[in-house]
């Protein structure tokens, strides 16, 4: 470690190399499970210490781990082979507006909800809204190809990517894309490189598109008596002609848990209910709300909430935000999944879980962005029980089956990174798995960025290990 170091010292501000064993160990960890130390960590703030740190790297075979805030819920910051994390949250963050061309250019680490509280001061916007976007940083998101609640009606990160500024693992600079709308030049390197979770390259500017700002919302909560009512009544909307620009659920135990964190007003005697907004002309609004209201009737609906005010809708949506921190209150160890299936899958999805939950006698909530199938099956546990942890690990592997059985996948919008690496093959078979790993050693022959995700390690193949710990 000694040479490789040194020279990294030779190259990068000392104060930006971090070597003492507090500010390691600091690095060691993300939102997710496990810690791993790393030899240094470097905090970049310039485009050409990207560039020398990869190169250095190179020559030495030292692993590289490309971070942002930490927020990753699937490992993928996490410097499992050690070597150096590459702290790209101290970029500076530079929000260069386009408004007449609808575009932006930002650095990694500008938070992602800057972007969009920029953009609405020009009356536009930028679509992806990750629940983690005040804090998370958009370098990470273009890495995970994250999603968030408007992910239903306008798409997730890379639908709103048209370029990119991108270190290569051999410390090159390209630039992918560029700043028109259009662009079919070659083989689309930008939405290669937008959810690869650092493996192919470190970005370091992207241009991002805006749209206008809806001029008006309207949000609906509905409860429902049962859960599969309520999914089934979140496929009807959708078949309906109807296009919220969000659908939200969030089953009894996520409701009552909520409302013991930061009460609101919930219906805590419903089984589950859907949050859902429309967004747009205000008399199309007045419309789709009085088809919303008779097709909840129709499947079943206990009640229907409509906010009397901007704040009540606010206070409803800011409830479905607490869902993850309230329901870390019931246990000490919350494992957060992301499976996604099918819309019309969604009961049996359901139907699945409450299964799997009796079958290994564990504690599973349920929450997410159900109108595009992105359920957040959250496991509530703890990892000091070692065989209640044995149960969970298990119940993991089964969700992930249930949903794959389902026509679904593993991920909507966490990633894979080290958590659900040892699954990749179920879903890809050997050969699709095979070729992404193509992609991969093309890309960074010498194997140094971000090793130990996406792809699993020989020993994880067809193995859960690693799933919850």
């Amino acid at each position: 470690m000694g040479k490789w170091l040194k020279e990294l010292q030779e190259w990068i501000p000392e104060n930006q190399v971090l070597t003492t064993l507090a500010d390691r160990h600091s690095y060691s960890f993300d939102a997710s499970f496990g810690e791993h130390l790393p030899d240094a960590v470097v905090q970049a703030k310039e485009k050409h210490e990207v560039l020398e740190v990869l190169k250095l790297a190179n020559r030495y075979k030292v692993p590289v781990h490309p971070r942002g805030s930490g927020t990753c819920l699937s490992g993928g910051p996490l410097p499992v082979h050690g070597g150096i994390v590459l702290d790209m949250s101290q970029f500076p963050a530079v929000i260069d507006l386009h408004p007449r061309d609808l575009t932006v250019n930002v650095t990694p680490s500008v938070l992602t909800g800057n972007i969009n509280k920029a953009a609405e001061k020009h009356g536009l916007m930028y679509a992806p809204d990750p629940s983690s976007a005040h804090v998370a940083t958009i370098g990470g998101n273009l890495a995970e190809n994250s999603g968030g609640p408007r992910g239903l009606k306008y798409g997730v990160t890379k639908d709103h990517v048209i370029g990119l500024e991108v270190v290569t693992p051999e410390g090159e600079l390209i630039r992918t894309g560029g700043q028109t709308i259009k662009n079919v030049t070659g083989i689309d390197l930008t939405k290669l490189i937008v959810g690869s979770e650092g493996t192919l390259g470190v970005i370091v500017g992207a241009t991002l598109k805006l749209m206008p700002k809806p001029p008006a919302v309207q949000t609906i909560m509905v409860a429902f008596d049962e859960v599969r009512k309520a999914g089934e009544a979140i496929s009807q909307t959708l078949t309906s002609g109807i296009l919220p620009s969000k659908m939200e659920f969030m089953d009894h135990a996520c409701i009552v848990a909520v409302e013991k964190f930061q009460p609101v007003g919930l219906p805590v005697s419903a089984a589950a209910v859907i949050i859902l907004e429309l967004d747009g002309h205000p008399e199309t609004l007045r419309i789709e709300r009085g088809l919303i209201e008779k097709i909840m009737v129709g499947m079943g609906a206990k009640e229907i909430i409509i906010p009397k005010s901007d704040d009540e809708a606010g206070k409803l949506w800011h409830a479905r935000k607490q869902v993850s921190p309230a329901i870390a209150k019931i246990k000490p160890t919350k494992v957060s999944e992301d499976a996604t299936v099918p819309r019309s899958k969604i009961p049996d999805f359901m139907d699945r879980l409450e299964s799997i939950k009796e079958k290994y006698n564990v504690e599973v909530v349920a929450f997410g962005h159900a109108g595009d199938g992105n359920l957040h099956p959250n496991i509530l546990c703890d990892k000091r029980d070692v065989e209640e942890m044995k149960r969970v690990e298990k119940a993991v592997e089964e969700m992930f089956q249930a949903a794959l059985d389902l026509g679904g996948t593993l991920s909507g919008e966490h990633g894979i990174g080290t958590m659900k690496a040892p699954f990749m093959e179920l879903e890809l078979g050997e050969i699709g798995l095979d070729m992404m790993k193509r992609i991969k050693d093309s890309w960074d022959p010498n194997g140094i960025l971000n090793p130990g995700k996406v792809f699993p390690e020989r020993s994880e193949v067809g193995a859960s290990s690693g799933v919850v710990c």
